[in-house]
């Protein structure tokens, strides 16, 4: 029995073997170090593998996640193809899991395309996320040449290129694109592209400009072929070989699918694999292993069981850091190390072990928050991913201290810029127009793009932090609140906010939406706009708020005058439309303030007619509009004083924050 086992082993091993020296492309990089079986980074990787199933990002074909601390940690991610379902993509990208570490078994950077490219699995003990990476690059081709070859290379490259542009204008849930375009009166070309939706859209561009520069060397006048690196990828091919969904991006219709050919297997693709792993050595690695897989395997399986009963907790755990690390990364919390501070706390600058520069929030100790709903933020901030927010990168729970590790963002927040008279010229209306559409791709994720609908509750711009390349990412979601994917509105029995920047309905009732988070954003881009605080607009020798000033300048025809005198008038017209934009964000009655797809279609569609804006909500100078003197702002245990309300209102004034935070 036993000799029969091992026949049938060394049977199957040669078999899948061989398949996968068809079907696979695998790279193990031995340039980044092997780790030890059963060593902290193997234990890590088993487990951030075998958790792979459970996360709800694979929804969207598209998974990155860490598991570990310091050297140990474990990055990965998973992204199959556009067009695979999520059952195909959940079993494809399992299977990677399972083969990965038996084709690359101790290296501490692998990379795996399974089953023909429909899916990718990569892991690095260094960060991988948001980087590009182009090297190893891989090529596939097919074995037959077209005719009329000029023609058919013309067509292909117009493809490529328009479809380039849709896919790296995605989403962060997926930058993918199809399409086709006839190479003649009798040929077809039909091409794919597609990166990783963690890298910006400049990255990906760059990315599949790389991939599609490949063709010439690689592929010039096939019938069809792929080039693979480990942030983007390509295909085209003579034929139809996707599957049309509606999910796809509607700029790039597909056409009908062709006939079959009449030339049987003359139209069968020879793999050319750029990096070869010999199947000798293949099947040698997958012999030794394929006792140890069957002999591990009801005990992975109860594992994952486990793992997906208790997601949250691991989550949780995998995000942890040691306080002793972040204390000395911020050499004891030194105010040299200090980037900024407000009424959560203070912000640190900090450079990790491995030379990784974070941001450091450390809570104040009067904050009222407990240890459960601590975490039940670090969550639900962990579980949104886009280039518009601040990545979460863990926290830390030590004796009082409660700390909120984030990524390093180099250049500030944006009111460090844009109310200052001498920085704010560093900001041309490209730069600023930039800025504009970045924040609002960044709401419109919150509000209807991601997997939970948030509420951001204090949009502002000392909350607008800047990169290297002054792109705009939103940050503080201490006051964030989760509602339901088809809830309108929620109430709340504390007002927490910025005055300047709340909306009239949450603070004569504490009632928010998205229409709220709205608001926000119209003010800040007037505030853009204009290059002045809200508060405290002046023009000439008269200073009174922004709100009222612009309505007016409007309504006389002369909204030229709110523009910062620093920009030039070459880009005037875009100005002026978002200034329109913005009134139509803070005008009074929630209901006619436009949805954030609908601000990111006027800010993308010069074409689209704008509607009148009706009268903003003047409460800050109107008497209709000033908070009653004896209002309270919760439960009785909870009330508000008229004293407390006061400071309120002028710590507000210093953009400071008024937060209180409760369970969600």
């Amino acid at each position: 029995m036993a000799t029969s086992y091992c026949v049938l082993a060394l049977f199957l091993s040669c078999l899948i073997s061989r398949a996968r020296a068809q079907y696979n492309t695998e790279y193990c990089n031995n340039n980044e170090g092997n780790y030890t079986i059963n060593s902290t980074y193997h234990n890590n990787l088993n487990t951030l593998l075998s958790t792979l199933s459970s996360h709800t990002q694979i929804n969207y074909g598209f998974y990155n996640f860490s598991y570990g601390q310091n050297n140990d940690k474990v990055n990965a991610i998973g992204l199959c193809r556009g067009d695979v379902k999520q059952d195909e993509c959940r079993r494809c990208l399992n299977d990677s899991a399972v083969t990965i570490t038996q084709l690359c078994p101790n290296q501490k950077e692998a990379l795996l395309w399974l089953n023909t490219s429909k899916c990718l699995l990569r892991y690095s003990h260094s960060t991988i996320f948001g980087v590009v990476e182009s090297s190893p690059s891989f090529y596939l081709r097919n074995s037959n040449n077209v005719t009329e070859a000029d023609k058919f290379n013309q067509a292909l490259s117009n493809l490529m290129r328009n479809l380039t542009v849709v896919a790296a204008s995605g989403d962060s849930r997926r930058k993918y694109s199809t399409g086709s375009a006839a190479a003649s009166n009798f040929q077809t070309v039909y091409g794919l592209v597609q990166c990783t939706p963690d890298l910006s859209e400049t990255d990906c561009n760059r990315c599949l400009d790389g991939c599609i520069s490949e063709i010439p060397s690689c592929c010039q006048g096939r019938m069809g072929a792929r080039v693979l690196r480990p942030s983007c990828n390509i295909r085209f091919e003579s034929a139809m070989f996707y599957d049309q969904t509606p999910e796809l991006d509607p700029d790039v219709t597909p056409p009908s699918p062709s006939p079959p050919s009449s030339a049987g297997s003359s139209n069968t693709i020879t793999i050319v694999v750029a990096v070869v792993v010999p199947t000798v050595v293949v099947a040698v690695v997958f012999l030794l292993c394929l006792c140890r897989y069957l002999r591990s395997r009801k005990a992975r399986n109860s594992l994952t069981g486990q793992v997906d009963q208790d997601d949250d907790i691991e989550i949780t755990q995998s995000l942890q850091f040691d306080f002793d690390i972040i204390r000395v990364a911020t050499e004891d919390f030194s105010n040299s190390n200090k980037l900024g501070e407000g009424g959560f706390g203070a912000v640190y600058m900090a450079r990790l072990p491995n030379e990784q520069m974070i941001a450091v929030k450390r809570l104040s100790s009067g904050s009222s928050q407990g240890d459960a709903e601590f975490k039940n933020e670090v969550l639900l901030v962990a579980k949104l991913q886009h280039r518009n927010l601040v990545r979460l990168l863990g926290f830390c729970l030590e004796g009082r201290e409660r700390l909120l590790v984030y990524e390093f963002v180099p250049n500030k927040s944006l009111d460090y810029f844009i109310f200052d008279p001498a920085k704010k010229a560093l900001l041309d209306w490209a730069m600023r127009y930039k800025i504009i559409r970045g924040i609002a791709r960044g709401l419109l994720y919150l509000h209807e793009d991601s997997l939970l609908r948030i509420i951001h509750r204090d949009l502002k711009a000392s909350n607008i932090l800047l990169d290297e390349e002054m792109n705009p990412k939103i940050a503080d979601f201490g006051m964030a609140r989760l509602v339901l994917l088809d809830q309108t509105h929620a109430n709340t029995n504390r007002v927490v906010g910025t005055y300047g920047y709340m909306a009239p309905e949450y603070i004569m009732q504490g009632q928010f939406s998205v229409k709220s988070d709205i608001f926000s954003f119209g003010v800040l881009l007037l505030e853009i706009v204009s290059g002045q605080k809200n508060s405290g607009f002046r023009h000439g020798d008269n200073v009174e708020d922004l709100l009222s000033f612009t309505w007016r300048s409007w309504r006389e025809g002369t909204a030229v005058n709110i523009v910062d005198p620093s920009l030039n008038n070459n880009s005037r017209n875009e100005m002026m439309r978002c200034i329109h934009i913005g009134l139509l964000c803070v005008q009074d009655n929630l209901s006619d303030r436009p949805s954030m797809a609908t601000v990111m279609l006027m800010l993308s569609s010069y074409s689209l007619s704008l509607p009148i804006p009706s009268e903003p909500a003047f409460y800050a100078h109107s008497t209709t509009r000033s908070l009653p003197a004896t209002m309270s702002w919760g439960h009785s245990s909870r009330a508000t004083t008229n004293e407390s309300t006061n400071k309120s209102a002028q710590e507000s004034e210093n953009e400071n924050s008024i937060t209180e935070l409760y369970p969600r």
